[in-house]
């Protein structure tokens, strides 16, 4: 399957969970809870109350492994007067957010974290259920964000 059948496919428009699709095509899911949905807008106020660019939620990313989407991104105007609104993106914005589900493994972020990576962020955040940020770049854990300096070490739901 690719990403533009999975837009158009009237049977998956109204699913209360996301869904991504892996690198044979098929599509995995992801139930995501309220609190999923309060950390999500919570976030995308603080990136936008906090920087100039732009911020765009549930950010379809085409990668090796398939299309990943993250919960949030920020990106710089460049960004964004570069790759439009296609859709996926084939780069990632400077920024990707994921936040956590019960049914995410350590596994499946790690991998998320380097195709994020790869395909183009400076800095991925992990952000768990109740609301702690890990901030990531292609060093590894960072103390801080390079572009948020003062992003709280925890949201608040």
């Amino acid at each position: 399957m690719q990403w533009s059948e999975v837009l158009t496919d009237k049977s998956l428009s109204n699913l209360p969970y996301k869904i991504e699709l892996n690198e044979y095509g098929q599509i995995v899911m992801s139930p995501a809870s309220n609190q999923h949905g309060f950390l999500q807008v919570e976030i995308a106020f603080f990136l936008r109350a906090n920087k100039t660019g732009k911020v765009i939620t549930e950010c379809s990313i085409d990668t090796p492994k398939g299309v990943k989407v993250a919960d949030v991104a920020w990106g710089t105007d460049e960004f964004f007067l570069k790759n439009g609104l296609v859709t996926p993106y084939q780069a990632a914005p400077e920024l990707c957010v994921d936040i956590l589900s019960p049914s995410n493994s350590m596994q499946e972020m790690a991998e998320k974290i380097s195709l994020y990576l790869q395909q183009g962020a400076e800095e991925v955040w992990i952000c768990s259920q109740d609301g702690k940020v890990t901030i990531y770049d292609t060093t590894g854990i960072m103390p801080n964000s390079t572009f948020f300096p003062d992003v709280p070490e925890k949201f608040q739901c």
